[in-house]
């Protein structure tokens, strides 16, 4: 060790006393070691560092898309089945709403008849002619009802009056006949008298024969009257089986004019059915005929045909374009992991880099990133998607910058979502531990206002 020392001297003596230049190039002897220094510069550096404020986020990919569901892209489908006739657009055309797209051709042998409307509208109107024959007819039953009620109410008004002139007429002869009878009764009391008188030699023969045709005549009368007291009931027996059989006559004529009008009536309503299933059937030809032009449903650009050459086949539900709709209000389309699931809320703020975009990305230090769009959480579906993962849609932040015009659908986004505001060290301490992040409820609405405000 003494000869290495003598030896390291006598050579920074003979380089400090030499006039070589080279020596000052290789030996760097008279310079003092600064490894010290910055060993301690780092280490006070590195302490800064950690105290630093980091946010904490998590990443996630997701798509451009819509936020609606009739902003998206949309198959257009045929309703019936036919062959093309004839396209009116093209891949990549832009088309308002009602333009016509493609004209399809009929297949269906039942629908060839070129006069197929018009000859349903003449099935229609015939069928209409005879549903008003019917109504009319049931009318006229109606009307001979109301005449055959009328004559039957006459009659039996008629028949009612000679009733009750019957019947007095029966209690008047039944008063003859009383009075016929106390005569008779008289009569008779007298003749045995007479017979009496005669035999005693009281009366002469001849005053007994005049007492005794009194008494004949007497008999007489009271046999008449009875002859017409019983002929007179007998009568009334007639006029009210006169009134019964005319009740049963008229009850047999209303009750077949009311079968006329009830057959009527079913036969207007089945012609009624019968018309209501013609039209039908001219509304669903008059909607056929229509369909057989396919139109734009809104605004938007053509893509993806999937029929070309004319005449080629369409079955029903076929696809025939895709159309992309314009005026669309973006949104982005998110998976995030399940366990991140937690720390998502709606109204959160998302940080964005969409593909295309140039971007510097500091996850920690959004705000010395750039090239980043601001969005928030507009949806958060509770099921988990195809894919393990759940999905969100986030929206154009309206206090950031606006979102890229040339975005497109189905573009590629990478999505940070921005949590709490934490020291570096604590990052890199909840990393190597695995611990998640720190949980916090975004504020929203009034709360949010409220802090702007302050």
């Amino acid at each position: 060790m003494d000869s290495n020392k003598f030896i390291s001297t006598v050579i920074e003596d003979a380089v400090e006393n030499s006039s070589i230049n080279s020596y000052q190039h290789i030996y760097r002897i008279q310079n003092k070691n600064n490894v010290k220094k910055w060993l301690w510069a780092s280490l006070i550096l590195l302490i800064i560092v950690l105290f630093l404020p980091w946010t904490q986020n998590i990443r996630a990919k997701g798509a451009v898309t819509a936020l609606r569901q009739e902003d998206r892209p949309q198959e257009l489908n045929t309703v019936l089945a036919g062959s093309v006739v004839k396209w009116y657009v093209k891949e990549g055309d832009y088309v308002k709403k009602g333009d016509t797209i493609m004209q399809i051709g009929e297949v269906k042998t039942d629908y060839f008849d070129p006069q197929l409307l018009n000859r349903t509208k003449k099935q229609i109107d015939a069928k209409q002619i005879a549903v008003d024959g019917y109504s009319n007819k049931a009318a006229t039953a109606v009307s001979q009802i109301n005449a055959l009620e009328e004559a039957r109410d006459l009659k039996l008004d008629q028949l009612d009056v000679k009733l009750r002139q019957q019947s007095l007429k029966v209690v008047s002869d039944s008063i003859d006949l009383g009075a016929v009878m106390n005569e008779l009764s008289v009569a008779k009391r007298q003749i045995d008298a007479a017979k009496n008188m005669l035999d005693s030699g009281v009366i002469s023969l001849v005053d007994f024969e005049r007492r005794k045709v009194s008494y004949q005549n007497a008999l007489a009368k009271k046999i008449s009257a009875e002859n017409k007291f019983l002929q007179a009931k007998q009568e009334l027996t007639a006029i009210r089986i006169e009134k019964n059989g005319t009740i049963q006559e008229y009850t047999d004529k209303i009750a077949k004019a009311q079968g006329e009008q009830f057959g009527s009536l079913s036969n207007m309503a089945t012609g009624e059915a019968d018309v209501a299933k013609l039209q039908n059937a001219y509304s669903n030809y008059d909607i056929r005929n229509k369909l057989y032009y396919i139109t734009a449903p809104q605004n938007g650009q053509i893509t993806k045909a999937r029929k070309a050459g004319i005449g080629e086949m369409v079955k029903e539900g076929d696809m025939i374009v895709e159309i992309v709709p314009d005026n669309i209000k973006y949104a982005v389309e998110l998976f995030a992991e399940p366990m991140d699931l937690p720390l998502l809320a709606i109204g959160q703020k998302i940080r964005f880099v969409f593909d295309g975009f140039p971007a510097i990305v500091f996850t920690g230090w959004p705000a010395a990133s750039y090239g980043t769009f601001g969005g928030r959480v507009a949806a958060v579906e509770t099921s988990v998607s195809t894919n393990g993962k759940f999905r969100l849609l986030v929206v154009e932040d309206p206090s950031e910058k606006p979102w890229p015009r040339q975005l497109r659908m189905g573009g590629g986004a990478n999505g940070i979502a921005l949590l709490k505001d934490v020291p570096i060290g604590y990052e890199l301490w909840r990393n190597i531990n695995g611990f998640p992040p720190e949980y916090y409820t975004p504020m929203q609405g009034s709360e949010l206002k409220e802090k702007k405000g302050k």
